[in-house]
């Protein structure tokens, strides 16, 4: 009987404790310099682990390590799935296809073809190698899609991009494990086998479950209400049931995730933003904490395999995808910085690492070795897009029309102090939108308890509940083209 480990499990809680303080405090600075997270994190796990503090160690077997790795991508592959605009993948249906298509698959058998011939690896070790390097880190994507200056021809294919090509490189993961596990020999019945479960069975249970959960969800809507907090802690339970209902009956859970991210979104039901919110930022966390936990000690085995043949295919893993999208990607009708955007932004980060996990979790032989591979094209690519991120940061903020990237569109406000965030507006904004005779509503949404302490309020504002915003709005009848500005101190 395995012990329980009180100072283990403390060591664990303070862990996750310390990465929701962490991510916290720095979000604003990441966001303001373009310092990607994940470096940040990657850092915190290297003071904490063996060659810092020396006060966390996970190796490849950690139960802890594994259990992060399954729900983050669990969590990864369900809450893109479920933030995919339909509108914008047909608008942008172009660039979207050949960056999903050949800019991924491509990108993996120029990898997959380079391990092979350089390092010598079994084809189907190079296969699972070339798709785990293709796949793009939604954490550090995020961090340029959250730039106010992004043009949308390259915001929307690149979240395409880091939410669906995760679900394009996995299924060769798990046939490439059949292969390695089979000693590369093809065993038809095996791989039928994953064949089903990942196209068949693991789909049809997400489907399922998401369907019946929604059709709840509305039940319990129109029969007692729901509280918004829990509304926006159902959807982990959708997630999480559809992955367990899947592996339950031996299929893919992970494509179950994310089959039942897609049926929430395709789904014609209103969800409030909670939904989507608590999803994105409860992935988010757990990804931070996947990057300590590999930071402690694992992400530094890559520095072990620093010779030629190695390099030589961190260079093709990382160069393959910006050649092929270079060649491939349209130039007429397209912003040239969004082209060069989509071309050039395509981190490597925790994702390729939580998808070189699954066949050493299988317990396949040898398939521990591709992980320093992994570390090492990892580490490039903290540095060399992380680089990047910082200098599109700088660059598109000075380019970025304040209001453009709000909802509707406004006057220009020359001389105005500007506020760089989507979401935030100027006293300096609001003046000059009040001076130029647009209509703009003023919107008190402080807590209950704020409101009914303070006697002061805004001059002209009206008061709208933040408990039940969409219910207030529409008894108090908000004209549909005004500006609303809300105020919560």
């Amino acid at each position: 009987m395995n012990s329980f480990d009180p100072a283990g499990f403390v060591s664990l809680v303070a862990l996750i404790g310390l990465v929701i303080l962490v991510a916290g405090l720095v979000s604003g600075l990441n966001e303001r310099l373009g310092i990607p997270a994940v470096a940040l994190f990657l850092g915190l796990g290297t003071v904490l682990g063996p060659y810092g503090l020396g006060l966390v160690d996970f190796g490849l077997g950690s139960p802890v390590l594994l259990t992060i790795a399954i729900l983050s991508l669990v969590l990864v592959l369900f809450t893109d799935a479920v933030t995919v605009d339909r509108d914008a993948l047909r608008r942008h249906a172009r660039i979207a296809a050949v960056v999903l298509g050949p800019g991924t698959l491509l990108a993996a058998a120029l990898t997959a073809l380079a391990a092979w011939k350089l390092l010598g690896l079994h084809p189907a070790a190079a296969a699972i190698l070339g798709a785990a390097l293709s796949s793009t880190d939604p954490v550090m994507m995020r961090g340029l899609l959250r730039l106010p200056g992004v043009p949308a021809a390259a915001r929307y294919p690149l979240r395409i991009e880091s939410g669906l090509n995760d679900v394009v490189v996995l299924p060769i993961v798990l046939i490439g494990m059949v292969f390695l596990g089979a000693a590369g020999a093809p065993v038809s019945g095996s791989v039928g086998k994953v064949g089903l479960s990942v196209f068949v069975l693991g789909p049809a249970a997400g489907i399922l479950v998401a369907w019946v959960s929604v059709r709840l969800l509305v039940y319990a809507r129109g029969w007692m209400g729901m509280r918004r907090d829990y509304e926006s802690l159902y959807v982990l339970g959708i997630a999480f049931t559809a992955y367990a209902v899947a592996e339950l009956f031996h299929a893919s859970g992970f494509m179950a995730a994310f089959a039942a991210g897609l049926t929430v979104a395709s789904i014609d039901v209103e969800l409030c933003d909670c939904f989507h919110d608590y999803g994105e930022a409860t992935a988010e966390m757990l990804l931070l904490l996947g990057f300590i936990a590999f930071g402690a000690s694992l992400i530094w085995t890559g520095l072990e395999v620093l010779d030629g043949p190695h390099l030589g295919v961190a260079a093709v893993a990382l160069l393959g995808r910006p050649l092929v999208l270079m060649l491939l990607l349209p130039r007429r009708g397209v912003d040239p910085l969004a082209r060069r955007l989509v071309i050039w932004f395509g981190p490597r980060a925790l994702a390729s690492l939580l998808l070189i996990l699954l066949p050493i979790i299988a317990g396949i032989p040898g398939a521990a070795e591709l992980f320093p591979m992994t570390a090492l094209v990892v580490l490039l690519s903290v540095v060399g897009h992380g680089a990047m991120l910082a200098w599109a940061t700088h660059r598109l903020k000075s380019r970025a029309d304040p209001l453009s990237s709000r909802a509707g569109s406004g006057p220009e406000l020359p001389g105005a102090q500007l506020v760089m965030h989507p979401e935030l507006i100027t006293f300096d904004e609001l003046a000059a939108l009040q001076a130029a005779n647009t209509e703009v509503v003023i919107l008190d949404v402080r807590s209950p308890r704020g409101y009914d302490v303070s006697p002061l309020t805004g001059k002209g504002a009206i008061r709208l509940s933040p408990t039940a915003p969409a219910e207030n709005a529409a008894s108090l009848a908000l004209p549909r083209e005004a500006w609303l500005v809300a105020y919560c101190a």
